[in-house]
């Protein structure tokens, strides 16, 4: 059984939710948007869901409502943010703008938000910095749910990874995946409809390959391609662990302590300014960019994020959204008397 509601209605109830719950207006406001995104673009496991998360990581002790974060001009080309604690996506709305001033002035920069609880999609975050004509390319860690190569025991996080290119006149060219098999999410999503995982995504906890949703939450999640995402998951845990000066997962999982909260570490985000790299050229280099999308296109391939953008289209004419019904009573069950 599903619910249908309202786009107005699914951001008002996430603000409420999260208020309801002790966040302050602004983290609200900063979270209920991306939520509200997610749930827009039919990404389930980063939509309405996540609001049963925030409830849980806000009663966990573990994540700060209402810490203001501390914007740090660090270097030319470097933004910190000091999220003090709290969600990630207020200190991004706050570094973004001197981001994009750097990127503009320098042809290239950093964010480093540090100090963070982080549970939401990248897509949004590196969306916001292509609509300003930039390039952006964001990391971060989690909990180390996720074997190595060969291994059985978590030690990565599902370490997304997110890349973002502007194009003209319409939605940049985006992918967002984790370099897990899948998102944690996902599994869960699965565990609590009752449904088998796919093969291939994770062990139990003796290290045994398992379809049993319940069973990889307790084993270990596995990484996408083998070692070539057990590397490229290496690498985000050194680019956004310790390159700024925070958390890797395992370190991360340590100082949960059992809470079952969300991942607490950093995050980074590089943008870069396409007119400066390319110069007075670049509205040939843009082209030939237009070239390699349509070539992969007219043989009828999909572009990263098609299936987003086709299901934020329907939304958007149907001004609605649909979860299932369980999910809405849980909500609904957040919000106060």
């Amino acid at each position: 059984m599903t619910t249908t509601i309202t786009l107005d209605e699914a951001l008002n109830l996430s603000i409420n939710v999260l208020i309801d719950n002790g966040f302050s207006k602004n983290h609200a406001q900063s979270i209920a948007r991306v939520i509200w995104a997610c749930q827009r673009d039919e990404c389930q496991s980063h939509g309405l869901y996540r609001l049963l998360v925030c409830a849980h990581t806000l009663r966990s002790g573990k994540v700060s409502p209402d810490a203001e974060p501390e914007i740090s001009d660090a270097a030319d080309t470097l933004v910190r943010v000091d999220a003090k604690g709290a969600y990630s996506l207020l200190a991004f709305d706050m570094g973004r703008p001197l981001l994009v001033e750097k990127t503009r002035r320098h042809g290239m920069a950093a964010l480093a938000i540090n100090h963070c609880y982080h549970f939401s999609a990248l897509w949004p975050e590196i969306e916001a910095i292509a609509a300003e004509g930039l390039v952006a390319i964001a990391m971060t860690p989690s909990h180390s749910w996720v074997a190595p190569y060969g291994g059985t025991k978590g030690v990565f996080g599902t370490n997304p990874l997110a890349f973002a290119w502007p194009r003209p006149g319409g939605y940049p060219f985006v992918f967002d995946f984790a370099t897990s098999a899948a998102a944690r999410g996902e599994i869960e999503l699965h565990r609590r409809a009752g449904k088998a995982i796919p093969e291939g995504w994770a062990v139990d906890k003796d290290g045994n390959a398992t379809t049993d949703a319940e069973a990889a939450m307790a084993g270990a999640m596995l990484t996408f391609g083998g070692y070539k995402g057990s590397a490229l998951s290496a690498m985000i845990e050194l680019m956004a662990g310790p390159l700024i000066g925070d958390f890797l997962s395992l370190e991360s999982h340590a100082y949960d302590a059992g809470a079952g909260a969300t991942p607490y570490h950093g995050e980074l985000i590089i943008a870069i300014d396409p007119k400066t790299f390319m110069g007075s050229d670049w509205a040939r280099h843009t082209d030939r960019a237009e070239a390699l999308f349509d070539a992969i296109i007219d043989q009828g391939a999909r572009l990263p994020s098609q299936r987003r953008y086709e299901a934020r289209a329907r939304s958007l004419e149907t001004g609605t959204v649909t979860i299932p019904a369980k999910l809405y009573e849980d909500i609904l069950a957040l919000l106060k008397p």
